[in-house]
């Protein structure tokens, strides 16, 4: 074999080894998120009647009587497995809200911005429709609405903060003790809510979370605030 194929060769295998590395240590990475925690399996998942599993779509329906044929489509954040979001997304389905929340791939909404897409055929009983997410999974949300506004009625963000300029009406909610959030890229929404004594993690239930700040109210009730001003601003940007 001559010098120059050697030399290929040599290259050839390194280029490879670089390849297989990196896709083993993504893959690697996906594995280590943060999983729901007991009470969502306990409470919400063994025998509820109003939460449907549809492919990659967890679905909290409200009870009939109070169904406002409003929809809100939820990304989850970054690393964090999706079903940890309902409790809160079952707190607002209480007020007539259809709530789709949906399962990202290696839980990174960033590999499937256009998610949403799929969803409103699934529900033609849907009139009105709203978008949001945690964390990353707000900002991909939020570069989804970008492009996509003219579909939907608003956007809400917890612990985010919106990357692209959209002309609709956009709902800001983060804890005070959320440490990683930067909340100088939300000077310019005028809906926000801080949560005083809320963190970055409370918006689901998966546990704490790595750089977060420490909250200095529970869970339960960062998620009954939250709820609650999710809805009103839902009500107010309905029709």
């Amino acid at each position: 074999m001559s010098k120059r194929k050697k030399r290929i060769r040599i290259t050839a295998i390194v280029v490879a080894s670089l390849i297989i590395g990196l896709f083993v240590g993504f893959y690697i990475y996906t594995l280590d998120y943060y999983r729901a925690d007991e009470y969502v399996a306990e409470v919400f998942l063994s025998d509820s009647t109003n939460i449907q599993s549809l492919g990659n779509m967890t679905v909290i329906y409200p009870d009939m009587n109070r169904d406002s044929k409003v929809g809100f489509i939820f990304y989850p954040g970054g690393k964090v497995e999706a079903t940890a979001y309902i409790p809160l997304l079952d707190k607002i389905s209480e007020e007539g809200i259809t709530c789709i929340l949906l399962k990202m791939p290696f839980n990174l909404a960033v590999f499937n911005v256009n998610a949403a897409d799929k969803v409103y055929e699934e529900f033609p009983d849907i009139e009105k429709w709203f978008l949001g997410g945690h964390s990353l999974g707000g900002a991909m949300a939020s570069s989804y609405v970008g492009k996509y506004f003219e579909k939907l009625n608003g956007l809400i963000l917890l612990g985010a903060y919106p990357i692209n300029e959209a002309d609709i009406p956009t709902l800001a909610v983060y804890g005070s003790e959320d440490e990683g959030l930067n909340i100088s890229k939300l000077e310019e929404t005028i809906n926000k809510l801080e949560i005083i004594g809320g963190n970055h993690a409370y918006f689901g239930n998966y546990g704490e979370q790595k750089g977060d700040g420490v909250a200095a109210i529970t869970r339960e009730e960062q998620q009954e605030i939250a709820a609650e001003v999710i809805v009103d601003f839902i009500i107010s940007n309905r029709d």
